[in-house]
């Protein structure tokens, strides 16, 4: 698995909110400023399924991101498989410093692990950025 981390300078309920509703989701979800994500639906429960479609701003090309949700504890883990069988585990915790949120993820074989974690880690700092400023 590769993992990467961030600390957000938040409260655990706001991170929990803007991390998992769909109105946040296509506010950060997305790892360059020409990318964007158009639409998001998110069932947070066990069993339930969400999707991104993210996209470039030009619109050259898009992907739907998604997958089912296997573990859903509020305000501290999420676990999910992605359409492709990839497993991500994901864990908000408090600090003094704020919310630190560890995403592992399976890296898939098509590209460099460095690329991979490079953009996923862009993602989370976008994240990060956007919840820190709303």
């Amino acid at each position: 698995m590769i993992t990467i981390k961030s600390t957000v300078k938040s409260s655990l309920d706001k991170v929990w909110n803007f991390w998992n509703s769909p109105e946040h989701i296509t506010k950060w979800s997305f790892a360059s400023p020409d990318w964007h994500t158009p639409y998001a639906e998110n069932d947070l429960r066990e069993g339930g399924k969400f999707k991104s479609t993210m996209a470039a701003k030009d619109g050259s090309m898009s992907f739907d991101f998604e997958g089912e949700f296997t573990l859903v504890k509020p305000n501290e883990a999420l676990e999910y498989v992605m359409a492709d069988g990839r497993k991500v585990e994901i864990t908000f915790a408090e600090t003094t410093d704020g919310v630190e949120i560890t995403e592992s993820f399976d890296p898939e074989t098509q590209n460099p692990e460095e690329m991979q974690r490079a953009g996923w880690q862009a993602i989370l700092d976008n994240f990060k950025n956007y919840a820190e400023a709303n």
